[in-house]
């Protein structure tokens, strides 16, 4: 393994392309320790050391940016404008024509598919930094503490603010597709990656302080097992056999070859779980807007969220959570893998399943195996997710715990994905990856 980094390093083309994206990686950890203008970074350091607050309903967002939301730097937004931007040009697929036929384009559709999610991902950081001020300056971002993140709340002190978060968040775009196309992997993927593992230390150091060296090793195992259930899952696949017929096209016999449809376990990937945690949030976003004023009672629909769904440790919240990481999953499933489709292009190159007539038959078969293999996948999902409520029930492991949910599921899919791209570009040159 240390010897094939080694060839990796030694190969020109691929060295520069490793130097490049651990370039863009330090860039983008940089930018979530600068302190946007107007923003007190002594006040704000302050409450954090002092543990007054955990983050609130924002733990998601703070997570995939690397711990800048709370920070509120240049960087607070992160990727999730972006990822939130391509969940929704996706899902309008189903509902506009107008974009499944830029999508059947091929390439050049591809380009104004990618074109309206940046569009839509700067939108969207107009609006969650317009959200984030607001929060910051009336003291609910960091609930517990009493003092002022944004000392000046000027209007021209919150329009700048406003325009660096977006800026930021166009900054972060920019720089992974510049990973995609001249880096190793997807650009996205890998700033995420590097957004929750810097996290990692953080929560492991704060767990041997608070718990002690007998939970932290718990900890560890636990990790270790789920990180071996997941790559296991991810790499797990229902292979269906396709046989296409020979053909003769001029002089020239084409076809009667063998492949397979990969099906995976997990086909929705991390999705589900944004999903879930994404409506879970709704109702105590709702709730923190609606708390009673001096000297009021509070309402009764306030109190039951505030009992029932903004702890992680409340049978409620974990039931509705699982149930909905088990819809969405069959969601995202149905819209993103069609069987008419994949059955309309078999049909038009020759291909078929053997046992199974080409047409309709074909597409429901495929519908029959898809419907079930997704049941394991869905669960799966609603386990790992289920592991960071569950550790806070049993050893009080609280936000601390690093090991599952989207965090871990995440790590695990880009981490491999990466190895599978840097193995496939040393195979290309030396005959020999990563693995033997």
């Amino acid at each position: 393994m240390l010897s094939a980094f080694g060839r990796a390093f030694r190969t020109p083309d691929l060295r520069r392309k490793l130097l490049f994206t651990l370039g863009i990686i330090t860039i983008f950890r940089l930018g979530a320790f600068i302190p946007s203008p107007g923003v007190s970074y002594q006040n704000v350091q302050q409450c954090l050391s002092n543990g007054q607050t955990q983050g609130g309903i924002y733990q998601l967002v703070n997570l995939f940016s690397g711990g800048a939301l709370l920070q509120v730097s240049i960087f607070a937004l992160g990727i999730m404008p972006y990822i939130t931007a391509s969940i929704i040009v996706q899902l309008l697929r189903v509902v506009i024509p107008r974009f499944q036929q830029l999508y059947e384009e091929g390439a050049s559709g591809q380009s104004k598919l990618t074109q309206y999610t940046r569009y839509l991902t700067i939108a969207l950081g107009l609006l969650n930094a317009t959200t984030l001020v607001s929060l910051a300056r009336s003291g609910q971002l960091l609930p517990g503490c009493n003092l002022p993140i944004i000392p000046d709340q000027s209007v021209i002190t919150t329009i700048l603010i406003v325009i660096t978060l977006t800026a930021g968040t166009g900054l972060i775009m920019w720089m992974g597709e510049l990973v995609t196309e001249k880096g190793v992997g997807n650009g996205m993927s890998l700033l995420i990656f590097t957004a929750i593992a810097a996290g990692f230390p953080t929560s492991l150091g704060a767990i041997w302080s608070a718990q002690g060296p007998g939970t932290f090793f718990i900890v560890i195992i636990i990790g270790l097992l789920t990180v071996a259930l997941v790559v296991f899952v991810e790499q797990s696949q229902r292979r269906i056999p396709v046989q296409y017929a020979k053909r003769m096209i001029g002089r020239r016999t084409v076809g009667g070859t063998s492949t397979y449809i990969p099906i995976k376990v997990n086909m929705a990937g991390v999705i589900p779980v944004i999903f879930a945690s994404s409506m879970l949030y709704l109702p105590a976003l709702i709730s923190q807007f609606n708390q009673p004023k001096a000297g009021e009672s509070i309402q009764p629909w306030v109190e039951w969220i505030n009992n029932n769904l903004t702890r992680g440790d409340h049978p409620i919240y974990m039931v509705m959570y699982f149930a909905m990481i088990v819809f969405f999953t069959y969601f995202y499933v149905a819209i993103t893998f069609n069987p008419e489709e994949v059955s309309d292009n078999m049909k038009k190159y020759g291909g078929f399943i053997p046992g199974i007539r080409a047409g309709k038959p074909t597409a429901d078969y495929l519908q029959y195996v898809l419907s079930r293999i997704t049941l394991p996948g869905a669960f799966y999902l609603g386990f790992v997710a289920l592991i960071p409520l569950v550790a806070l029930v049993l050893i009080n492991a609280n936000q601390n715990f690093p090991f599952g949910g989207t965090s871990i599921l995440i790590m695990v899919g880009v981490g491999l994905e990466t190895v599978k791209q840097i193995d496939a570009q040393l195979q290309q040159r030396h005959y020999e990856g990563l693995l033997r």
